[in-house]
This record gives C-alpha cells, structure tokens and sequence, in this order.
C-alpha cells in the first residue's frame, strides 16, 4: 500500500512540476510575442522614423545654418522668401509625411504602449501634426504666412523617450531569449 501511495504521490508531483513549468514556458512565450509586437508595430517604427526626421532636419538646420550656426527658424532675422521655400519643400515632402507616420503610429498601435496612459509626449506628437496639417493646408491655399505647427514639436522630450523605450524593450527581448545583455546608460 505504502508503495502505491509513494507512485501515485510521485506522479502527482512529476505532473505537477510539469504543468508549472509549462505554465512558465507558455507565459515567457506570451510576454516575448507582446514584446515582439511592441518593437516591430509601435516603438521600432516610432523610434526608425524619429530618428530619421532628426538628422534630415539637422541637415537642413546645417545647410541653410546662418553665419552664427543658427538655422533660419531660430534665428533674430526672420528667414528670406528663399529660406522659406526651402522649407516648404523640405517640410511637405519628409518632415510632414514624418511626423504624420509617426501620429498614425501612436494613434492606431496605443494598445502596444508599455505605459498604462498615453504619454504626454505623444499627445503632444499628434497635437504638433495636426498644427502642421493646417499650416499645409495654407499652403495647398497659396497662403504662406505660417510656416511652422501651431504647437511646437517635442524633439528632445520626443527622441529621449523613444530612444529609451525601444532600448529597453530590446533588452527585455534578449533577456527573454536567453541572450546576455551589458547594462544599457540611459541618455541624458
């Protein structure tokens, strides 16, 4: 009898150390899918798109920078219907369709974001766009008096937090997939 009790007893156990791990393995597995998800629909898109209008508005910044390294737009000397142009140019063909893909970003993937509520800056983000989306529309008009969003665009606050979100979701992912990560800095 006693025998009988001591196989059915390590039996129960086997079984039971078998579904916990299971229970483990399947929650590891589900927590690696949302972050998977979060870095190839939300935060890897936001991050690759922020990144990129950066250095093209650096660009532009360099390229019609005044004596002083200030670009036309922070500048004492208000720009030249040249300078005006040009931005024009460059804000309707990348900056806008950027910022626009990064507001359709936020707007139709919220359910990916790491936080409970949405970020004030990326509220701020889709209230910038829509500012620009008038400004653009003006222009479409012929009327060329605004140059800029109504709401100014969160750059740093912006790129500090898509920066940091996406490195820490990259490290979880290692970490999830058994990889050894160095311990990231976080940016100033």
């Amino acid at each position: 009898m006693a025998a009988v009790i001591t196989t059915v007893g390590l039996a129960f156990l086997g079984y039971l150390a078998t579904y916990l791990n299971g229970l483990r393995l399947a929650q590891k597995q589900a927590r690696l899918t949302r972050v998977n998800l979060q870095l190839s629909e939300f935060y890897g898109p936001l991050f690759a798109l922020m990144e990129a209008n950066s250095r093209i508005y650096d660009t532009f910044s360099e390229r019609y920078a005044r004596p002083d390294g200030r670009d036309p737009f922070r500048h004492d000397i208000p720009p030249s219907e040249h300078e005006l142009a040009e931005w024009r140019t460059w804000a309707g063909t990348v900056f806008i369709p950027n910022i626009q893909a990064m507001r359709d970003v936020v707007v139709s993937k919220a359910d990916l974001l790491i936080e409970e509520e949405m970020p004030q800056v990326l509220l701020d983000l889709c209230a910038h766009v829509s500012g620009y989306e008038i400004t653009a529309a003006g222009w479409a008009h012929g009327n060329y008096d605004e140059h800029l969003s109504l709401i100014p665009f969160p750059g740093q606050e912006l790129r500090r937090y898509t920066r940091d979100r996406f490195a820490l979701l990259k490290s979880e992912q290692a970490r999830l997939l058994g990889h050894r990560t160095r311990p990231r800095r976080p940016h100033p």
